[in-house]
């Protein structure tokens, strides 16, 4: 499932982008939340590669 976790942030991109659009903003008034979309999965994918280091019971 990690593996996947790229897709994440890329959907979200585009809900964003779709919503944006929809609305007749442009992609430069829109730029906030696309840097809000990239922090927030970062951080959750961040804490998911944390989890599997320290949970790995090798």
């Amino acid at each position: 499932m990690i593996r996947l976790s790229f897709l994440l942030p890329i959907i979200m991109c585009a809900i964003w982008w779709w919503f944006l659009t929809n609305r007749g903003y442009t992609l430069k008034e829109g730029l906030r939340g696309f840097l809000f979309i990239i922090a927030f999965n970062t951080i959750i994918i961040g804490f998911f590669v944390i989890m599997l280091f320290v949970t790995n019971n090798q």
